[in-house]
């Protein structure tokens, strides 16, 4: 079964999220549980909580299929230490309002060099914040994303993210999302069965499909190994539509929030009923 959504404004509440899912037809969705362009925000009050999961019964989605985000500022390969501890602190707490709220998966940017360190050090600051993470959580899901490689980003390559999840000191706590635009932006491509399949057997070997938690379905603007995150609406890019339908009957990607990334909201509700046609006996089984 496919869960298809997107990441939905929490505007006036996070409580408003799965609102904002049931309006575009969503059965999963991404969400900040803050401001993501600022460090502090107001615990979430326990009334809110409460709220926040009447309104997802009431839309039908499964906190399984929450993939929240992280906030943009963070960067945990940092290296001057007082704004890598910025990010730490900040990591910690998005991941504990993750558990407040009830879910499962918080979803991250592995972090950038800055150009200032080389990747291998840059991967051990990741993987010791990952692990000061889980040390003081219980539960929550730490989901690296796959990124283009923009800049000093580290996370462009499969080996990177394998080498997280292989220091981080609890695997089952362990996931990655792959973002589509992303991958292809780093030089994954996914435009044929054949590569598409190449590129999803080239992840089982060096990560598994076993820490697949969510899909970031993005259409790209620019090129193959580009190195670019340059987002475009589904069937709106480079990719078209045959890629998502090609993504769509991949039993690979069944049971996982698919989640699109676009500003184009106008778009959504259209795009999932689209996304959903092309799914295997979905009309069965509604």
């Amino acid at each position: 079964m496919k869960y298809i959504g997107a990441h939905v404004s929490i505007s006036g509440g996070v409580y408003n999220a799965p609102l904002n899912a049931q309006k575009i037809n969503a059965r999963a969705f991404g969400m900040f549980t803050k401001n993501q362009l600022r460090w502090n925000a107001k615990e979430i009050k326990r009334e809110d909580i409460k709220k926040f999961h009447r309104n997802l019964n009431k839309a039908g989605i499964s906190s399984q299929h929450v993939l929240v985000h992280d906030t943009y500022l963070i960067n945990l390969a940092n290296p001057v230490s007082e704004k890598y501890n910025k990010s730490l602190n900040a990591f910690i707490d998005g991941a504990k309002r993750v558990e407040k709220l009830g879910l499962k998966y918080f979803n991250f940017h592995p972090g950038s060099t800055l150009g200032k360190i080389s990747d291998e050090k840059g991967l051990e600051l990741i993987s010791d914040a990952v692990n000061k993470t889980l040390e003081v959580t219980e539960d929550v899901v730490l989901v690296l994303e796959t990124t283009a490689g923009q800049g000093n980003d580290l996370g462009y390559k499969f080996e990177h993210l394998a080498s997280i999840i292989k220091n981080s000191q609890d695997k089952n706590r362990m996931g990655v999302c792959i973002d589509t635009a992303h991958i292809f932006g780093a030089g994954y491509d996914i435009r044929t069965r054949k590569s598409y399949n190449g590129t999803m057997e080239n992840f089982d070997k060096v990560i598994g499909l076993k820490y697949l938690k969510g899909v970031h379905l993005n259409d790209s603007k620019v090129g193959l190994n580009s190195r670019k995150d340059r987002h475009a609406n589904v069937g709106q890019g480079i990719f078209g539509w045959d890629v998502f339908e090609m993504l769509m009957k991949d039993e690979r990607l069944n049971d996982i929030p698919l989640i699109m990334e676009t500003k184009n909201s106008s778009r959504w509700k259209d795009d999932i009923k689209r996304l959903y046609s092309f799914v295997p006996d979905y009309k069965k089984s509604k």
